[in-house]
């Protein structure tokens, strides 16, 4: 059996440093350039042994450079094992850690709750559901904490909003009827004619559609995090603090 191990330090320029090392199949030096491109498999044959798309590595690598880091691929060859090292930048607004940097508490992280409350004021969100029960709850808790959120029941209601408004975030639910999440999404991003700079907020798909090819999906849709139903408070609004603090890709 194969072995994972994973360690974190904290490098001289404040960057934390994520590395996972595994002792599995490796990855082949022809095949090593492209580890992290979307839709590539070093064993693309119907009877490869691991399933998948080939996309797990090329989400990982954009969510990386989401929050400003950046990712790295190493290995010795086949049969030799693969290293992955993970790169992101500690929070600006925290001292550097007193700890000794080869300790998993030297990474300071912003506390999940707390950090994006304080950054709700006045945030200007679209909350799209077709279940009432869900729009209430998710804009109660936004709303709750000074957040500016308006709550339709559609995709078209929702692009209706956001060719007449500015927003700052859209909170959507995927499975709705005539026009799901994943098109209302990708009708966002495809606005040209933007008078509001709408085509570029962040984007949560907040839906029962949770499993691991939704995800990617929803991801490769446009949106920015994907949250299965049903969600907690303190999950939300972590997820609101991430996506806010982390411009969408061009």
């Amino acid at each position: 059996d194969g072995c994972v191990t994973a360690a974190v330090t904290v490098a001289d320029d404040g960057h934390a440093v994520v590395t996972v090392t595994d002792t599995g199949s490796g990855i082949d030096s022809n095949f090593l350039p492209h580890v992290f491109d979307r839709f590539r498999q070093a064993d693309a044959s119907t009877t490869r042994r691991h399933g998948g798309l080939g996309l797990g590595l090329a989400i990982v690598k954009q969510l990386v450079e989401m929050h400003g880091g950046a990712v790295d691929a190493r290995s010795a060859g086949a049969e030799h094992g693969a290293t992955f090292v993970v790169r992101l930048p500690i929070h600006a607004g925290r001292p550097p850690a007193a700890e000794p940097a080869t300790t998993a508490a030297a990474v300071s992280m912003p506390a999940p709750a707390a950090e994006p409350a304080a950054r709700l004021a006045g945030l200007r969100v679209l909350v799209v559901d077709d279940e009432p029960d869900a729009r209430h709850l998710v804009t109660h808790v936004l709303t709750a904490r000074g957040a500016a959120a308006v709550a339709v029941p559609s995709g078209h209601a929702a692009l209706a909003l956001l060719g007449a408004r500015p927003f700052d975030l859209l909170v959507s639910d995927i499975g709705m009827p005539e026009l799901d999440g994943y098109e209302l999404v990708q009708r966002l991003r495809a606005m040209t004619d933007d008078a509001h700079g709408n085509a570029r907020i962040p984007a949560i798909a907040l839906t029962a559609f949770a499993r691991t090819e939704d995800r990617t999906r929803a991801l490769l849709a446009g949106y920015q995090l994907h949250l299965p139903k049903p969600v907690e408070t303190p999950e939300l609004l972590a997820a609101v603090g991430a996506v806010i603090a982390a411009p969408v890709p061009r």
